[in-house]
């Protein structure tokens, strides 16, 4: 049961179904690649967007992408392009749907150059949540050096879609970096587990 008079971070507002990734997803480590891979491809789909547009076409996504199996949808053909860009339950971006293909074939290749996607990415932050201490999210930047950085080895690998801006973005959702605020109940439960 959601207890809507904890505080939490502001900008999950009253809507329930933000309320509830905030309090159980968004900034909470991340080391299983298929989550991984899920939230690499759907935070690029958000780009221009809002992340509660995507929130809500999650289930949609999930069934139209194969659960986000990268192995099946590294296979995917022009015909099942073309039959994704019909479908009106998720963000029909042929740029995007294009990206989602590319980059599950590029996190193949990442697996078997590092044995999973999870040892690559969190490799950049030796394995640790970076815990940022922020009062309000007006002081949360949307890009760091260390965004840039992966933003350039991702798109060097061949990845599209990953400008610093959704890095950051996948890196607070993954919970590479912990942004919630400091007065945020979140906040302090993660502390309390990096440590």
């Amino acid at each position: 049961m959601i207890n809507i008079k904890q505080p939490r971070c502001n900008w999950c507002g009253n809507d329930p179904l933000y309320i509830k990734y905030h309090d159980e997803e968004w900034g909470r480590p991340i080391y299983d690649d298929h989550k991984l891979f899920e939230f690499l491809i759907l935070e690029g789909f958000q780009a221009g967007l809002s992340w509660i547009t995507i929130l809500r076409k999650r289930d949609n996504f999930r069934m139209a992408f194969d659960n986000f199996d990268y192995l099946k949808i590294a296979e995917y053909d022009e015909k099942k392009i073309q039959r994704l860009m019909l479908n009106e339950g998720i963000v029909r971006n042929q740029l995007k749907i294009r990206a989602a293909v590319t980059n599950a074939r590029a996190f193949i290749k990442v697996q078997k150059e590092f044995g999973t996607f999870s040892s690559y990415i969190w490799g950049f932050v030796d394995g640790k949540p970076i815990t940022n201490h922020f009062k309000n999210t007006e002081e949360i930047p949307s890009t760091t050096p260390l965004s840039d950085k992966i933003s350039k080895d991702l798109k060097k690998r061949g990845f599209k879609f990953v400008g610093s801006t959704i890095v950051y973005a996948h890196m607070q959702a993954t919970g590479m970096v912990n942004d919630h605020i400091t007065n945020c109940f979140v906040h302090n439960q993660l502390c309390s587990k990096n440590h």
